[in-house]
């Protein structure tokens, strides 16, 4: 893994932004995906089957859609892949950028071992074979901002090839059958990021910033194995959570650390696949998924109108809800991909090819980062289920959510009630007011230990469910109250004194007497008028369980 050891140094001017008149509109700016509303409703071709079939109101044939991606995820590492700069999101425009990163004469890559280790281990976690000898490549084209005129990458022999990554899909009308895919991964490979183009429609001109350029990225070539956006965008789901749980990558898709391109075709089943084009930059699932399912019926109704699919790059606009052209696709011979002269092969070891007395910190030892692998989202669902009783879509609800099951994790150290139970308050309640207030579940009012006092007022039954979720309402707007203080200021406890809660169901069996004697000729509707009215006179304080017993010994005798 020898490298020319020649780092270039950190710029010492923090320069502004740079500029450039009149700068392409269809360059690499800001990845596609961005934050304003659009609509929301799934397209046909989504709501179908996961083979994607639609029928054509001509001819009735059935059109196949096929779909695979390119998954570019930022490397957690604190500097780039070939030089010392740091990498940090939203700092001040080109003020993290080196020698080697603005491409001055003279300067020499020195390879970052944290990524390499990263690609390994997100290799082996994807069930790849991790090549012990790879290769870089220049992959040559011209963007204001790609300073050399090429990218770094790994065309030819890539460091690891022939992996699969599995994900699950929620099927049914329910959407409660959980059932698994898998999508081949051809390759996954090291290669640069570019620097930022800010595009000033105002001025009409393009605005650099080389910050991100040259931070390490881990390219997952994902085969043509799904046909819809939802497989899509669940794929990619699952991706970022096993990223995200290696430590590989934050894949925080808002800051542009996992960014997708999709390759979307569709044929006739039994014919030729069809032309493909490309969907660029899309760095949100749910965008994901419109973009190719809108990409889809865009290619249905050209073909179904008698016009060509051109091979082309497309960009999805989130408030139109559609593609749009961008450019035409280049083929690899546009690229002029060449070896990187600069960079000796990448040489990696297992325990068995170790050269005796290496140094540990010259040489990459493919086994020693296998033990490191940690429990990934696959293990901790089957974990969750088998531990814990829960149903497998309620798993993926758990895991899905960023920092819910720790959330979870601390209700259950916290609480003497069943984890069915804080499973179902915690999807049902507390997830549904997160998403109500558009919240995440770092940023609620309401703490595990909060809602573990609750639970453990409800098992013990010093409350009923109905005053458990008043409780719960009063957590939710009353900062630093505990469940038990709402409960006493409000005067929520149930009823302990029998005695008591004889005499008024009795009071209330008096008071209605045509009630009582309809539950006396079997309408079960009558008990459970009683009931309430038992609960009004009490102010919900008394047991539901506890009235009916009562009731129904007094009736019987």
């Amino acid at each position: 893994m020898a490298a020319p050891m020649l780092r270039g140094s950190c710029l010492a001017r923090r320069g502004a932004l740079a500029c450039i008149d009149g700068g392409s509109r269809h360059g690499r700016g800001a990845a596609i995906g961005c934050r304003s509303s659009g609509k929301r409703g799934r397209s046909s071709v989504a709501q179908q089957s996961l083979i994607t079939a639609q029928k054509s109101g001509k001819g009735e044939h059935a059109w196949a859609a096929v779909v695979g991606l390119e998954i570019h995820a930022q490397i957690s590492s604190n500097s780039k892949l070939f030089s010392g700069s740091q990498v940090q999101f939203a700092a001040p425009p080109n003020s993290l950028v080196s020698f080697f990163d603005a491409s001055l004469p003279g300067t020499l890559p020195v390879l970052n071992r944290r990524c390499v280790e990263a690609a390994v281990m997100t290799g082996l976690a994807l069930k790849c074979h991790i090549n012990k000898k790879s290769l870089f490549d220049r992959k040559h084209y011209f963007y204001a901002d790609l300073p050399a005129g090429y990218q770094i990458t790994q065309q030819r022999l890539p460091i690891a090839v022939n992996g699969s990554l599995e994900y699950s899909v929620c099927v049914g009308k329910k959407r409660s059958q959980v059932i698994t895919r898998t999508a081949r991964i051809k390759q996954i490979q090291l290669e640069q990021d570019s620097g930022k183009s800010l595009h000033d429609e105002l001025r009409s001109q393009t605005l650099i910033d080389l910050n991100r350029a040259g931070v390490g990225l881990l390219e997952v070539v994902l085969e043509p194995d799904m046909s819809c956006g939802e497989e899509a965008a669940r794929a990619v789901r699952e991706l970022q959570l096993i990223l995200q749980a290696l430590g590989t990558s934050q894949a925080n898709m808002a800051e542009g650390q996992l960014r997708v391109d999709a390759n979307i075709s569709v044929h006739h089943p039994g014919e030729p696949l069809g032309v493909r084009t490309e969907v660029k930059n899309l760095n949100s699932a749910r965008f994901l998924a419109r973009a190719i399912d809108s990409e889809i019926e865009r290619q249905i109704n050209e073909l179904e109108n008698g016009r060509e699919i051109l091979n082309e790059t497309r960009s999805f606009d989130c408030k139109l809800g559609c593609t749009i052209p961008m450019r035409d696709k280049e083929g690899k011979q546009d690229y002029r991909f060449m070896p990187e002269p600069n960079l000796p092969p990448l040489l990696l070891y297992d325990t068995a090819s170790l050269p005796p007395g290496a140094d540990p910190q010259q040489v990459i030892n493919i086994d020693r980062i296998r033990e490191q692998l940690p429990e990934l989202p696959s293990e901790t669902r089957e974990q969750l289920v088998q531990q814990y009783g829960m149903l497998p879509e309620h798993s993926f609800t758990i895991l899905n959510e960023v920092g819910l099951l720790e959330f979870f994790q601390n209700v259950i150290k916290e609480t003497r009630a069943e984890p069915k139970k804080v499973t179902s308050w915690i999807l049902n309640n507390f997830l549904g007011f997160l998403k109500q207030q558009n919240l995440a579940v770092n940023e609620s009012p309401v703490t595990p230990s909060a809602l573990a006092e609750l639970l453990n007022l409800l098992d013990r039954k010093a409350i009923s469910s109905s005053a458990a979720k008043q409780v719960f309402e009063e957590l939710w707007r009353s900062k630093g109250k505990t469940p038990s203080q709402i409960v006493s200021e409000k005067q929520l406890e149930l009823m302990q004194d029998g005695e008591a809660l004889n005499q008024v169901c009795l009071a209330v069996m008096e008071e209605h007497p045509q009630v009582v004697l309809a539950m006396k000729r079997g309408n079960p509707r009558a008990i459970n008028k009683l009931i309430g009215l038992v609960r009004k006179a009490t102010l919900s304080r008394a047991d539901p369980t506890v009235i009916k017993e009562i009731l129904e010994k007094k009736l019987s005798s």
